[in-house]
Parts: C-alpha cells; structure tokens; sequence
C-alpha cells in the first residue's frame, strides 16, 4: 500500500519551491507507507560530458575518506556535497564509468542514482523525518518523484527503499507488486543491467533502462512493460525531461492526474495534489488502464 507521487513544473517560478511542494505531497502519503521515504530530484543539471552521481552511506560515513578515495581511484577532480548520510557527487567524466568503479572498491557506499540532472534520497522513517534530515523543502527543481514505502515484498532497509534508479537519469516509484521479477531479473543481468537489492520495483526500473539502450523512446519502453512485467502497477517514471504514468490494463492501484498552466501532479490519493497552489482549478481525472501520460520539455 505504497504512496507515491510525481510533480513537473510548467512554469519557472514554481522551481524555487519544488521541495516544498513535494513535502506537502508526501507528508500526505505517510498513512499509505510509514516504512520508508525517499525522492528523486532533478535540478542543477552538469555539463556534457560530466556526471552526478548520489552516494548512500551509514550516518558515520567519513565523506572526506570517501572523496580521496575517489580522487585517487579515478584521478578525476571530484566534487563531494554532503547531504546527511547522502552525498552528490560531481566528476568530469562518464557517470557509467565512475559508478563502475565506485560499486567495485568502496564498499561502505551505495550508489542511489546517476545521471546529469537527478538526484536520489531515501531513508527508513517516517515522510516528516525523512523531509527533515535531508531539507527538502528548500530543495529546488524542475521536476520530481516522491515515495512512501509500506514494505510488502522485501526488508524494510534505506537499500530497499524507493526511488530506484537503473540507468542515467531514469528513475521509478511504483505501488503494486510484479510475479515475474525474479525470472525477469536474471534475464536482465545477463543483459548487463546491474541491481542492488531484491525489489521487484528495481526490476520495473532495470526493464526501462534495458529497452531504452535497446534504442526505443520512453513511449515504446513503456508500451512494451505492459506485455513483459506482469502484475499490478501503478509507474511513475522519472526522466532527465520529464515525467511519466502508466497503470497496468487492470489498474486496481489508485491514480490521479491533475493539470494547471503551472504544474502537472500525480498521486495515490487527491488529498496529497490538494496540497499544490490553485489545485482548487486544476483538471483533474483517473489514468485509465495501461494508458501513457507523458510531459516532456522541448
């Protein structure tokens, strides 16, 4: 019984108060997933060319260790930005390589997303305690997911938790549960997609990422996860342009859409985009089963 939820600003000067808004929507959700939190920002986009990577540690990481490590490993000049037990991670280089390396000789960090605008935080704890440690509502943004996790197929752990992000710049959250991530995970290693945990979530968001170097648009991704990942779901898929929702052609998983000339939102339930400036004029509808809904910049 996950919450989860997504925002895309249509208008620059919501971008100052993305965390903010996406706190209020998450504080909402926190009877739906008590477990666990966490949310995928995209903001502070690096060059081409360059990567930012989110680190995860334990709450005694020593950040300055972990930054010359990386300096040595990788003689790249890297940029470290603690973020309590997280870090953002910059290097002028490729983010693939860089996480390679990372996953291979450091052992006390996990690595919760790649890419060259995302940036990914969980936690176990309640939504508030999870806003709180990580500052949220001062985070800015273009647009964002958000999650609140009641753990249902897997350890309640910060590893566990969602978003979850398998390739640059994509990430998911997802309420529901798949039957055939297991077979599909083991496909999928052997087509070089790399998991940390044993969520069947990581899996949806492994899937996306493997079609997507395949060469298909998003769309086409997500057209083909509806023949491939069995189950219920409800997916929202975060991208370096945009966002994205699909359910699956059954939908027994609850989803609203709502749409200003500001914002674009979706939730688990309305009272979370009830908490969005004018929500009051939104439009607002049901996403009908294994339908797309995408919003993109140019």
């Amino acid at each position: 019984m996950c919450g989860i939820m997504g925002l895309y600003t249509k208008s620059p000067d919501l971008e100052q108060n993305l965390g903010a808004m996406l706190s209020d929507m998450l504080i909402q959700m926190t009877d739906r997933g008590p477990d666990s939190a966490g949310f995928a920002l995209y903001h502070d986009p690096v060059n081409e060319g360059s990567a930012k990577i989110t680190l995860q540690g334990d709450d005694d990481v020593d950040w300055q260790v972990i930054r010359d490590s990386i300096n040595n490993g990788l003689h790249s000049a890297a940029v470290l930005k603690p973020v309590a037990n997280h870090a953002v991670l910059t290097l002028d280089m490729e983010g693939e390589e860089a996480a390679k390396w990372i996953e291979r000789n450091l052992e006390s960090v996990n690595i919760t997303s790649v890419g060259n605008s995302i940036e990914i935080f969980k936690e176990k704890g309640l939504p508030d305690q999870v806003i709180n440690k990580f500052n949220l509502a001062s985070m800015s943004g273009t647009h964002a997911l958000g999650h609140t996790r009641m753990a249902t197929e897997s350890a309640v752990t910060t590893e566990h938790s969602h978003p979850f992000s398998t390739g640059l710049d994509l990430c998911l959250v997802h309420n529901g549960s798949l039957s055939n991530h297991n077979q599909l995970r083991e496909k999928l290693r052997k087509e070089g997609i790399r998991f940390q945990t044993d969520n069947d979530s990581e899996v949806a968001a492994g899937y996306l990422t493997w079609r997507l170097s395949q060469g298909a648009t998003l769309n086409e991704a997500l057209e083909a996860a509806l023949a491939d990942l069995d189950g219920f779901y409800t997916f929202a898929i975060g991208t370096r342009d945009g966002f994205a929702v699909l359910r699956d052609p059954i939908a027994c998983k609850p989803a609203v859409l709502a749409e200003t000339d500001d914002w674009v939102a979706m939730s688990s339930e309305y009272r979370a985009i009830a908490q969005l400036p004018n929500s009051e004029n939104a439009r607002i509808w049901e996403p009908e089963p294994a339908r797309i809904y995408s919003w993109e910049r140019d």
